[in-house]
């Protein structure tokens, strides 16, 4: 049986967008290549304010089920807004749109070297990214045509608060840090829950980072030094002794709406990267490897390269390195007949 797609019709009006997937570490980033209509705005918090706005109904449609699920992460490019940059990307999950991505940049780039759309020599590519955190250097590996990995320079990283002491309803007492790494995330060790970082454990982690998120909300509400749109507490980052012994730890994200990240989350890396060289526990120009939930497949190493200012804040440039895979191309449509068309997430019973 042959089926052929060019036979089906739909409604003059249905929208159809078309994307290319892939993954990093295992996270995956759902790319927009056409369909989106333009995004108005002159800085990349403007064009996200516009998304979120006037097209979110077509984040829930990508991140969502039936063409989605729970734990999807997208993204879409835009011209770039600052003269420095290749082009501009907006990152989005299930509960909106990050500020920035370390995981999605990887996978990005990966997919403009090996798709053509960015140049580099027959060893290296460099791609310069606006974000709406701010500017992000990457750069591309490349062995016979094919990206083998990428690196990228984030945003200025520091440690907003050490040691913050919080009361966890159903945990008791424990102590995180704050930290800013693209995003801002409560770092704390698995353990002062009586959890470790596996995947049998994820459903009490997600819960515990949840819990904890709250609790420090209550407590601690984050402002970023520049930024309004930019102050508010991302994730949860729990940390644990890494599957391989010769990588430093491993740990589990869980941001947005108790989403899991797959990946070690290349912002949440490099705000342990910030943490750790202001406790003095890694050295500039130490390279660590950080393992996801999923263990010593899936790695990011980083480092810290240079120490910066952030307002009143110490802070350091990190690099944080890793490897990404195409997993395939899609056509989706949106047909206005369907009552479901625009997404929905069961867990959430959102419709």
């Amino acid at each position: 049986m042959q089926l052929d797609w060019e036979r089906i019709r739909l409604p003059a009006d249905t929208i159809r967008l078309t994307t290319i997937d892939a993954h990093a570490a295992g996270e995956p980033l759902r790319i927009v290549t056409a369909g989106l209509p333009e995004l108005v705005g002159h800085t990349m918090l403007e064009r996200r304010r516009f998304m979120r706005d006037h097209f979110d109904y077509i984040r829930r449609a990508l991140m969502w089920e039936p063409r989605g699920h729970y734990n999807m992460y997208g993204c879409v490019i835009t011209p770039p807004v600052s003269a420095e940059a290749d082009l501009g990307v907006l990152f989005m999950h299930n509960e909106g749109y990050s500020t920035m991505c370390g995981h999605g940049v990887i996978a990005l780039v990966t997919v403009l070297v090996e798709s053509g759309a960015v140049k580099g020599n027959d060893h290296h590519a460099s791609v310069t990214l606006d974000t709406p955190a701010g500017l992000v250097h990457a750069t591309a590996d490349i062995e016979q045509g094919h990206v083998t990995r990428v690196s990228f320079r984030n945003v200025p990283s520091f440690v907003y608060r050490r040691d913050l002491v919080i009361d966890v309803p159903g945990y008791g007492q424990v102590t995180c840090d704050i930290a800013w790494g693209g995003a801002f995330y409560a770092v704390l060790p698995a353990a002062q829950l009586g959890l470790r970082v596996e995947p049998t454990q994820t459903a009490a982690l997600v819960a515990a980072g949840e819990a904890i998120k709250q609790a420090v909300n209550a407590v601690l509400p984050v402002q970023h030094p520049y930024e309004p749109d930019l102050s508010f507490l991302y994730g949860t980052i729990l940390t644990d002794n890494a599957e391989d012994p010769t990588h430093h730890s491993r740990n589990i994200c869980v941001f947005a709406n108790a989403e899991v990240d797959r990946s070690p989350t290349g912002t949440g890396v490099s705000a342990r990267l910030a943490i750790h060289y202001a406790r003095g526990e890694i050295e500039l120009d130490q390279t660590i490897a950080v393992e996801s939930i999923l263990g010593r497949r899936s790695i990011f190493s980083g480092r810290v390269v240079a120490q910066t200012q952030i307002g009143s804040y110490p802070a350091i440039i990190p690099e944080v390195s890793g490897r990404a895979f195409i997993t395939g191309r899609s056509e989706f449509v949106i047909d206005p007949r369907d009552p479901l068309g625009e997404g929905f997430l069961v867990d959430q019973v959102m419709m």
